[in-house]
């Protein structure tokens, strides 16, 4: 359905990596479309206060960017941080899922 984000969620997908990293993936999934959180909160998130760095690596070898949205990730301060799609297409990408008042 058109607009409709939650359909990625019904994706089956089987990926390859460390447990960390597919713990990272899955998490993404739970980050509602039109809201970020910052690599810190993810962390925090899968019990590991202390790994924002490994879990902004983690992101950066996400095989499946849209499906698992890690463009709703973004630095402490709340900068555009780290996407292999470059920054431009993770700022529209978090603006396009902003929800609209039509």
């Amino acid at each position: 359905m058109a607009g409709d984000f939650l359909a990625f969620n019904a994706v089956n997908i089987a990926l390859t990596g460390t447990e960390f990293q597919q713990e990272v993936w899955q998490n993404l999934r739970t980050i509602p479309a039109g809201t970020t959180m910052s690599y810190g909160e993810l962390a925090r998130d899968i019990g590991r206060p202390k790994a924002a760095r490994a879990v902004g690596y983690a992101n950066s070898l996400n095989p499946i960017a849209l499906v698992l949205p890690c463009h709703r990730v973004i630095g402490q301060n709340g900068s555009l941080t780290g996407f292999a799609g470059g920054l431009g297409r993770k700022g529209w990408l978090l603006t396009h899922e902003k929800p609209r008042s039509d």
